[in-house]
């Protein structure tokens, strides 16, 4: 549920602890989604018949004007047909929902890239769901505690019951196959990258600026600079996006290291992947 102020939490949740308040007070608006206990307000089918609903708060102006006008809060999806690339460019969300919706009010060029960090107080401690900007060691500066739940990163089975969007066993995908490529060493990723290429010559690379003339690829999409995961993160699901076109029959994905805001980049490219992952 998307809220344009703090106030409109007691109506439709309830705060159930002093963590869950510092949470709200710290990273609240913003890229921040805290699951709570929802009120009977909230019906059913928001909550996927869980007892608990997600809350978010947008810092963007135009979001948060635009549900102060609705003067409700708002249940609503990333711009995308469930288990795509998110939408983070006008041309991508145009392309996939035109007609689809009653409009598209175009607020530029994302900030961030990746959705919502999602996270939950399980006895006490945060817990995160689903990792985005901010990061396990942001809520430990504010709160002194958190971990990462043991699903971000390995399998969810297809109809297992999830908590958070995301979670799902294969979701931002392509139509194509996409392999990740989870090495850090990067003379053993590079290597490796040349052996499936070259057992596979109709692929595409998704890789670092660094890397360019040493992947012997000639459909070679750069992402970013290995140092800059700020602008992965704003990049990937436009590039993820492009690939469709490109009649490849694979993509292969270079990772990251899996700190900051890497874990989330991670944690998308996994589940675009479908836990297709190459680790030596």
């Amino acid at each position: 549920m998307h809220i344009s102020n703090k106030e409109q939490i007691n109506d439709i949740c309830v705060i159930e602890n002093e963590i869950e308040q510092k949470l709200i007070d710290k990273f609240m608006p913003g890229p921040f989604t805290l699951i709570l206990k929802k009120k009977p307000v909230i019906p059913d089918i928001v909550s996927a018949s869980l007892n608990t609903v997600g809350i978010r708060m947008p810092s963007n102006v135009i979001a948060n004007e635009f549900i102060k006008e609705c003067g409700v809060p708002i249940a609503a999806p990333s711009a995308n047909i469930s288990g795509k690339p998110s939408g983070t460019i006008i041309e991508d969300i145009r392309t996939e929902l035109d007609g689809k919706v009653d409009a598209i009010i175009d607020g530029g060029m994302v900030d961030i890239g990746l959705e919502s960090t999602v996270v939950k107080v399980i006895d006490g401690v945060p817990e995160i769901l689903r990792p985005g900007k901010i990061t396990k060691e942001d809520i430990i500066e504010a709160i002194g505690i958190a971990k990462v739940n043991n699903k971000v990163l390995q399998k969810v089975e297809k109809n297992e019951k999830v908590e958070s969007p995301g979670m799902k066993y294969r979701h931002y995908a392509p139509n194509t196959k996409c392999m990740l490529i989870d090495i850090l060493n990067d003379e053993q990723q590079i290597n490796k990258i040349n052996e499936i290429i070259s057992q596979n010559n109709n692929a595409c690379v998704i890789g670092f600026s660094e890397h360019r003339n040493k992947i012997k690829c000639n459909n070679y999409i750069e992402i970013s600079s290995k140092n800059n995961l700020e602008e992965y993160s704003k990049k990937i699901y436009t590039e993820l996006r492009k690939v469709d076109k490109l009649n490849v029959s694979l993509v292969i994905i270079e990772g990251v290291p899996k700190t900051g805001i890497g874990l989330a980049i991670m944690n998308r490219l996994i589940r675009t992947c479908a836990y297709n992952i190459i680790t030596e």
